[in-house]
């Protein structure tokens, strides 16, 4: 993927959008999903039901691409669920593009998640012993599975069921033809929040989506919360009571859209905070600063405001750069950033750049962009990273190398800045990424994940199934 080789960012995981008891279903999902389509290109999918049966489209490509007029009135129903996707298990592919939909006992059943189990493989090995014969390599099967294989008649039940067998992260959107459930997991690791549009309810991974259809927002989904949604109404209830909020920190530095607000937090006021703080942490004389586009933005905005250096747009992003990329030469491959991005050079020419993006992976892409702006003039390049150092890969639903690919796990900050060429370098602690963020809320019911800086995993970790699944994640990155 041209964006996986040349921006070497965290990936986004997945997006998931549902609505239930309203006429515009369809329409509704289409434009929740286009408001999510920052957290995931590869496919995008729809399935609504008339509370008869499933009507369903899905496919490989922008929300845009995959649904044009046709296939959104091929649609029918009032409630119904969609999915955008980036892959971190499973292949890219439409066998495993979400919703995934199945037949069973007691009707049909389609599933949409955002997110990764870390003890997928486990349940995935045992059930293929018991006779089970999976369709796709997706870990969201393994829950149709449970759920399918539940001695429970009430669908309900055989959800929290199969719910309290995995393990990891999940925002849950499960749908019958007469029923929709929403759920989280026991951490809180991915975002799942509830609106209302009429008489209808919304679900949603960001609220940004509610903006786009005009829904209202109500609230966001607790850990270890399951919503019932049919034709008594909206039902709450636990599936577990021993949860410990740990949302992920790159919801904030990151992935989210910058309009969204979680858990009560404006993404972009969260990163204009964490800005602010990179300039108390590490200040350094220079004559302007300029963001890395498009995430990182907020946080140059508030470096700049704090010290009092001009703001400027130094880098500037090309919108029209196709999502792949046959890159045949490697010569090509160092070129290709330059196709994506470009350095203002009556802005940076003769001046001392700060530059400020929110986080370093591999490094690659830094040092490119460094390289960019001395080539466009720049007398001097400091950069200044809006997160710590990502030393750990993330097993919940991120596409992350290995320890070993992550250049911050192998090299000090000295040893980084010489690799990227920058004049100096400095990453924002995580003491002052807790405070920018709202320190207000660690108690026992709101935190952050913070695993990937300093390798506290908030669930159980299965190292040799870890090990294998982020094999699996690096070989889908490279396709």
């Amino acid at each position: 993927m041209f964006d996986e080789l040349i921006l070497d960012k965290m990936n986004e995981e997945c997006g998931v959008f549902g609505v239930y008891n309203h006429p515009g279903t369809p329409q509704f999902i289409y434009y929740g999903l286009h408001a999510l389509q920052h957290r995931g290109q590869e496919s995008a999918g729809i399935v609504t039901s008339n509370r008869q049966s499933f009507t369903f489209h899905r496919g490989m490509g922008l929300v845009t691409e995959v649904f044009q007029t046709k296939e959104l009135e091929q649609l029918r129903g009032t409630m119904g669920i969609g999915h955008v996707r980036y892959s971190t298990t499973g292949a890219s592919s439409l066998q495993n593009a979400q919703p995934l939909v199945f037949n069973y006992h007691d009707g049909q059943l389609a599933i949409a998640t955002n997110g990764n189990l870390v003890n997928a493989t486990q349940i995935r090995r045992q059930l293929e012993r018991q006779g089970s014969i999976f369709q796709t390599t997706s870990d969201t099967e393994v829950i149709a599975h449970l759920i399918a294989r539940s001695m429970y008649d009430n669908i309900e039940d055989a959800v929290k069921e199969a719910l309290g067998m995995i393990k990891g992260a999940y925002a849950l959107l499960i749908m019958t033809n007469d029923k929709l459930i929403a759920a989280l997991d026991p951490n809180g690791l991915r975002p799942l929040v509830l609106g209302k549009i009429e008489e209808g309810y919304v679900l949603s991974s960001e609220t940004c989506s509610f903006d786009a259809i005009g829904a209202e927002y109500i609230r966001d989904i607790d850990p270890g919360e399951m919503l019932i949604f049919d034709r008594e109404g909206m039902t709450s209830k636990r599936f577990t009571l021993q949860t410990r909020k740990a949302i992920c920190s790159f919801e904030y530095i990151y992935f989210a859209r910058p309009d969204s607000d979680i858990n009560g937090i404006n993404v972009h006021l969260a990163r204009k905070r964490l800005g602010k703080r990179l300039a108390e942490e590490h200040p350094v004389e220079a004559d302007v600063v300029t963001g890395v586009p498009d995430s990182s933005i907020s946080a140059a905005i508030g470096y700049a405001e704090a010290t009092g250096i001009p703001y400027e747009l130094g880098l500037i992003k090309n919108r029209y750069v196709g999502r792949t990329f046959i890159q045949p030469s490697q010569e090509l491959r160092d070129k290709g950033v330059k196709m994506k991005l470009s350095a203002v050079r009556k802005v940076v020419e003769n001046k001392r750049v700060v530059m400020i993006d929110d986080s370093i992976v591999r490094g690659t892409t830094s040092g490119r962009i460094v390289r960019m702006l001395r080539e466009a003039g720049a007398k001097e390049v400091h950069v200044r990273i809006s997160s710590p150092p990502v030393k750990n890969p993330c097993f919940y639903g991120i596409d992350t190398s290995s320890r070993e690919e992550l250049i911050a796990a192998t090299k000090n900050v000295e040893e980084v800045r010489q690799y990227i060429g920058a004049d100096s370098l400095a990453f924002l602690s995580i003491e002052g990424m807790l405070d920018a963020i709202g320190r207000e809320r660690l108690d026992s019911s709101h935190g952050y994940c913070l695993a990937c800086f300093n390798s506290e995993y908030p669930t159980e970790v299965y190292d040799g199934l870890l090990i294998g699944q982020n094999r699996e994640m690096i070989q889908v990155g490279e396709e």
